[in-house]
């Protein structure tokens, strides 16, 4: 595995609690909607999204930056390696996300980046993001593809300042998700190795 620049690496399971957190903001509260509704009557649904981090953490799925022993970002990145039928079984409000990767099949996908709103400004972003890329240069990948809301300017600049450049969208399905943005945008960025 690539090796981590200072401040970076993977995640533990003492995590679970900022990740859930990071991951919620990286999602811009779908993931929170989505532990609500797995959520029993007598259920914390951060604990259910903490304890699905922790199972990421375990499967060395997540990198964080720390400061001062504290977490203050996070990313969640894989290779596609296929095309995912996109069946009645599956919700509607994951077709359209499911759409869009299995256009991206063969790259390396970030399915999370995302930074406390305290620590963002100070490249901590970047940084995932050029991870990321060593990632998928070392697993022998040509891209690196991230999907993100249209609302979403900030990472939008980010991406598009990064190189990534916009591939195709799709209409979200909220599902009682309540969320400004109208459509994901899947982004993809060439690397050499």
């Amino acid at each position: 595995m690539l090796p981590f620049p200072p401040r970076m690496r993977l995640a533990r399971t003492s995590d679970g609690p900022a990740l859930a957190d990071l991951v919620n903001f990286a999602g811009e509260g779908l993931p929170l909607h989505l532990w609500k509704e797995l959520a029993g009557p007598d259920e914390d649904p951060w604990e259910i999204g903490a304890a699905r981090q922790v199972k990421r953490a375990e499967d060395g799925q997540m990198v964080v930056i720390e400061e001062a022993g504290t977490v203050v970002a996070a990313m969640n990145g894989y290779p596609i390696c296929g095309v995912v039928e996109i069946g009645e079984a599956m919700p509607p409000i994951f077709r359209p996300l499911q759409m869009l990767e299995n256009m991206v099949v063969g790259t390396w996908y970030l399915n999370v980046v995302a930074t406390y709103p305290r620590a963002r400004g100070r490249g901590l972003g970047s940084r995932l993001l050029a991870y990321a890329e060593g990632r998928a240069v070392e697993e022998g990948l040509a891209a690196v593809s991230i999907i993100v809301a249209d609302e979403n300017v900030g990472a939008r600049r980010l991406y598009e300042r990064l190189g990534y450049g916009e591939i195709a969208r799709a209409d979200i399905v909220k599902d009682g998700w309540d969320n400004p943005s109208s459509q994901w945008i899947l982004l993809k960025k060439a690397i050499e190795a």
